[in-house]
């Protein structure tokens, strides 16, 4: 099976050989940088009609874990577009991180869109390293299709449970790997070293309820779901929330 998935992997190297190249000479990172997020723009309205009740049903939970002020701080990692605003209710005092300069202005348009949320800031950052942020300092962190692109989920684990407030909540959505030994895990295999590319650097095959269970919640929850949208490789999803 190692031998197949490697002779595939090979062939689909040699069909995208330009994409390769141009990651090599770093010229495409900065490319993907631009494009990424008009690309996500597209796919959140679809995985939203899609899982919109589920979402609120997640969500939903946010309104209990105001703080003293009678708002909740909410930090969302890897913010994106935005997609996930219409979810969060009233009280929300949200802060955004994303490596990706490139997605503030979607999200200034989906903060004038979602005007029963107060925008705190945008932090330009790694989820690795979130030291522009103060211990304690939230009482909600929300991450959606996010773990899989990060360079350690442990590392950003680490940071959020360092994020949070005592009894704060993680609440995810993520996409993980097929079950192993499965065709489907296969070409996810054969087609991982393409799509970090494509992906602006999501890996397919993450097992990403690992990492949870190791980061030493008090308390983790998760279900599993199929993915939303048939046609991409991602596998199935992972949704829950996390205590510290």
């Amino acid at each position: 099976m190692d031998a197949l998935v490697r002779l595939l992997q090979l062939l689909v190297f040699l069909l995208t050989l330009p994409l390769h190249l141009m990651a090599l000479l770093g010229l495409w990172e900065p490319l993907c940088k631009t494009y990424f997020p008009y690309l996500m723009a597209v796919l959140a309205v679809k995985s939203n009609r899609v899982m919109e009740s589920k979402k609120r049903e997640l969500f939903s939970q946010i309104k209990g874990l105001a703080g003293a002020s009678g708002k909740v701080a909410l930090l969302e990692l890897g913010s994106g577009t935005g997609a996930n605003f219409q979810f969060y209710p009233t009280g929300c005092k949200v802060t955004c991180l994303d490596p990706n300069p490139h997605f503030e202005k979607f999200l200034t348009r989906s903060m004038a869109e979602n005007r029963h949320l107060e925008y705190e800031r945008f932090v330009v950052a790694f989820g690795e390293d979130m030291s522009q942020l103060a211990d304690g300092s939230m009482d909600v962190v929300v991450s959606t299709l996010v773990l899989c692109s990060v360079q350690s989920p442990k590392r950003v684990l680490q940071e959020v449970r360092r994020v949070l407030r005592p009894g704060g909540v993680l609440f995810f959505w993520e996409h993980v790997a097929e079950p192993c030994g499965s065709w489907a895990f296969l070409w996810q295999q054969v087609l991982q070293p393409t799509w970090r590319h494509i992906g602006d650097g999501c890996h397919l095959t993450r097992e990403t309820w690992r990492d949870l269970e190791d980061a030493q919640f008090s308390e983790l929850q998760v279900e599993q779901h199929p993915p939303p949208i048939k046609w991409l490789p991602v596998g199935p999803h992972i949704m829950g929330k996390a205590v510290k």
